[in-house]
């Protein structure tokens, strides 16, 4: 899907905002499912929604290294532009992540060969570098080097920025992915090789009104926004409430529980839960899944899917997550996706860290404002 930059109507009140439409599209798995791919590659990799956040795990912690084997279940994606004159890639906008990166004509991988390359020989502001970066995967590794040029996101020119040029890209079956590459929105400690995050890049040089930005993601094919620099009321109901960041990394935030039926089912105590536009589903820790699943009535199937009855949907409780002491309602028709084949999933799926990833199945609900000047989430009713 094309650019498109949107401009501000005369009669709006409030500051330009630049915005970039996202596109809904397969998830890898469902892509994988259809060419029958999906058992042969579950059967030789342990898929871990959780592999992608190492600080979940502190005894592992590794140096420039950010696990996206969650690929399987990115969905969103929208168009940016490297260099002069533009190359335009499709990119995942990745709250849990903090690197740019796109494939580039270095890379002999199938993956990158099915996918738009950048071209540093056909840009005149492309700048080289003597780094290197080596992202980490749960079935291999990016491996590339490091350049600077100007990125074009929607209407905003972030120049001399340092970026990812893929020279080795894992698996063959990342030749599938609907995107080219990732741009991360979490904060620079997440960076690898120390690199300045695009959004970060942003504010330094005086971009955007405001150092905030806002996701909106709908369940239809187009519809869905990430709103640099600002907040769009249109797109949510009622007031916006705000919740400390926890942890200045990913957008970490502290959730007091998880309510089924009035009954605490999960989260007691208090527990950390992640904001992340890049997981599709929410991500529960082993010693909650189980609950979980059993207090909406679902049954553990294949993978690490859960499965419920199409027919019942109607009838399940919602799921409550309460946060900061207010209460957010997941309703079933949200947390429950029907595959190709007429069977139905719930949206929650374990992972072996201590973080709760509250992913696109919770975004849809709640809009969601990712405020940096007050290190803030501002979740508000989504329309």
């Amino acid at each position: 899907m094309r650019l498109l930059v949107l401009l501000c109507a005369a009669f709006v009140l409030a500051e330009c905002r630049s915005r970039v439409p996202l596109q809904r599209g397969k998830k890898l798995r469902d892509i994988l499912r259809e060419k029958g791919l999906l058992a042969r590659f579950l059967q030789h990799h342990r898929y871990d929604i959780g592999a992608k956040f190492p600080h979940a795990f502190p005894d592992v912690l590794d140096v420039a290294t950010e696990p996206l084997l969650n690929t399987l279940d990115m969905e969103y994606y929208g168009t940016i532009s490297i260099g002069t004159p533009p190359q335009e890639f499709t990119v995942v906008f990745d709250t849990g992540s903090s690197n740019l990166w796109v494939p580039s004509i270095y890379c002999s991988s199938p993956a990158c060969k099915n996918h738009q390359t950048f071209n540093p020989s056909q840009s005149s502001t492309y700048q080289s570098t003597s780094q290197t970066l080596s992202i980490q995967y749960g079935t291999g590794s990016m491996e590339g080097i490091v350049g600077s040029d100007t990125v074009t996101v929607a209407s905003l020119v972030d120049t001399n920025q340092l970026f990812g040029l893929s020279t080795s890209e894992p698996g063959d079956f990342f030749t599938y992915v609907n995107f080219d590459g990732i741009l991360g929105l979490g904060y620079p400690s997440l960076a690898a090789s120390g690199i300045t995050p695009v959004f970060d890049n942003m504010v330094k040089e005086g971009v955007v009104d405001q150092n905030l930005f806002s996701v909106y993601l709908s369940s239809k094919t187009t519809g869905s926004v990430v709103i640099f620099g600002g907040v769009d009321e249109s797109y949510f109901t009622g007031p916006i409430n705000w919740i400390p960041v926890s942890y200045q990394g990913y957008w970490q935030i502290s959730m007091d529980s998880v309510i089924v039926n009035g009954q605490e089912v999960a989260c007691s105590g208090g527990c950390q839960a992640i904001v992340d536009t890049g997981t599709s589903l929410i991500a529960v820790p082993s010693s909650d899944i189980g609950n979980i699943q059993s207090a909406i009535g679902a049954s553990q199937g294949t993978y690490g899917q859960y499965n419920v009855n199409c027919n019942d949907v109607g009838f399940m409780p919602d799921v409550v997550f309460v946060i900061n002491g207010v209460q957010y309602p997941v309703s079933a028709s949200a947390y429950t996706e029907t595959s190709g084949d007429g069977s139905c999933t719930t949206g929650f799926q374990e992972t072996s860290g201590d973080l709760w990833i509250l992913g696109d199945v919770f975004i849809r609900v709640y809009y969601s404002i990712f405020d940096r000047a007050n290190n803030q989430v501002g979740l508000a009713k989504a329309i």
